[in-house]
């Protein structure tokens, strides 16, 4: 029964997360803003294709939040040391996630880490990461959701406690520094080569052997991808990388 009740509560979770149950409508991705409202399609939000959901906490999809839920409780199940920690987290949908994983299973000496700017993307630096070259996502400013908004998103849930931890800044400026490690889980959604790479060069290092990595973007966003094969062709890395759905990846640290 408590297996069942654990399996009722994360489904219902993620039902929310994603506003599958009332539904909302969403925005097409055009320009620095977006426009053309399109009204509420499951089968979009379902694969997270719809891209600017005007209510619901995240858009990444029922798809991508089902393989965070599946690989963060095995990190439970298998016993792999570490906390959980998201870099680029927009309204904390997957943070969110995470840490109904840890409430589910009655959890208390693990904690998430919600890495993010909380003031939207860097400008790129072409001359320094050319792969960034015409990524001008920080006029995106739909990606600026406050630290104030995130942890009201996360007080929603009865969720916002000690157990989660906020981790404010550009990455290059926080995560090499940041008090915090062993992980089982990271997850990845930087959008730019940049950060990317600089949260794998600062975090990964920490993730556990069994530990898994998340790529968010890893077939859209090139510069994404580019960075995480970088990385992994430096570092000599020859774990396989499993898809997750149409945009996502992960691996499993050896």
């Amino acid at each position: 029964m408590e297996a069942l009740a654990r399996e009722l509560y994360l489904d219902l979770l993620i039902k929310i997360l994603t506003n599958m149950i009332y539904g909302d409508p969403w925005t097409n991705l055009t320009l620095p803003i977006p426009i053309n409202a399109r009204p509420f399609q499951p089968e979009l939000r379902t694969e997270g294709r719809d891209d600017w959901p005007t209510i619901a906490h995240t858009m990444v999809g029922v798809r991508r939040l089902e393989n965070v839920r599946e690989l963060a409780q095995r990190a439970v199940d298998e016993a792999i040391p570490g906390d959980f920690i998201e870099t680029g987290v927009w309204r904390g949908g997957c943070c969110i996630l995470m840490r109904g994983v840890l409430a589910a299973n009655g959890i208390k000496d693990r904690k998430v880490y919600v890495a993010d700017s909380f003031d939207g993307l860097p400008p790129p630096k072409p001359e320094i990461f050319p792969d960034d070259r015409g990524m001008d996502l920080h006029l995106w400013r739909q990606l600026a959701v406050s630290l104030e908004a995130v942890k009201d998103n996360f007080s929603r849930y009865g969720l916002l406690d000690d157990q989660v931890v906020f981790v404010k800044g550009l990455f290059q400026d926080t995560l090499a520094s940041l008090d915090a490690g062993p992980f089982a889980l990271l997850r990845l959604d930087g959008d730019l080569y940049e950060s990317t790479y600089v949260a794998l060069e600062a975090l990964y290092p920490r993730v556990s052997p069994g530990g898994f990595v998340i790529l968010d973007d890893f077939y859209l966003l090139p510069p994404c991808q580019k960075a995480i094969m970088d990385y992994r062709a430096k570092m000599k890395i020859d774990s396989t990388i499993q898809q997750a759905d149409w945009n996502s990846a992960w691996w499993q640290k050896t």
